[in-house]
């Protein structure tokens, strides 16, 4: 079911955006809609959809840039849309970090079909599941027991609550207030950096470039993030 999800379109023909906003809130969707490449961040930060529908040629700033800008904070699903195939290229685009990308005249059952698509690929886990898998990550809440490219990892109780809460909320830039309400009951007090030493540890015991990170990133200013499709099978490492 995505009845109720929520979903940016940045588009600057107005006309075609109207026609868009329409259709979509037809299908029982929440749509809000901006025309320029340089006003996506903040819908992103304020709105907080689930999928953002993204023009490729935006006035601002292009659409392939505000790709990769959105993917230094955030995996929410993307959808490209162009004006001709010739006109776009795939590979660009989907380096970029989109997921799917649909070519104009838009016909209203296939963008739906493509929505629903990318909505059901990236359906979180329940919340109230024991059990994590994210690729060649495997987590097990119960037993504090961690799975990695076949191998089993052992971390402290701190070091899996932590990995366990971002994982939890996969795909979310958690700030560190919220980290410390949840795992120590109480505020950030602007010095501890214990969880960013944490996240720090966790890099090295799961091969994470410190410089380049692609599972477990820091965003500055706002908090953590962990990058769900970032766990895909790999080759272990002699050594962690």
């Amino acid at each position: 079911m995505i009845e109720g999800k929520k979903i940016l379109l940045v588009e600057d023909d107005i006309a075609l955006a109207t026609w868009i906003v329409e259709s979509l809130i037809e299908n029982q969707l929440c749509v809000e809609h901006v025309a320029r490449g340089d006003l996506v961040l903040s819908a992103l930060s304020s709105f907080q959809p689930d999928l953002v529908i993204l023009d490729v040629m935006l006035p601002g700033i292009n659409g392939i840039e505000v790709c990769h800008q959105i993917r230094q904070t955030s995996a929410v699903p993307i959808l490209f849309l162009t004006a001709r195939a010739d006109e776009f290229d795939e590979v660009l685009g989907l380096e970029a970090g989109a997921d799917d990308y649909v070519i104009k005249p838009v016909r209203p059952r296939a963008l739906l079909a493509r929505l629903s698509a990318l909505l059901k690929r990236v359906q979180p886990p329940a919340i109230d599941t024991t059990n994590l898998v994210y690729g060649a990550l495997e987590l097990d809440q119960c037993a504090k027991r961690v799975i990695y490219c076949g191998n089993e990892i052992s971390l402290s109780t701190n070091l899996f609550d932590f990995l366990w809460f971002l994982a939890r909320h996969a795909g979310e830039v958690v700030d560190r207030d919220r980290v410390f309400q949840n795992l120590k009951g109480r505020e950030y007090d602007g010095m501890d950096r214990r969880f960013d030493v944490m996240l720090s540890t966790l890099r090295k015991l799961f091969n994470d470039d410190s410089q380049q990170p692609k599972k477990l990133k820091t965003v500055w200013g706002k908090g953590y993030l962990f990058v769900a499709d970032a766990w895909q099978v790999e080759s272990f490492p002699d050594e962690v």
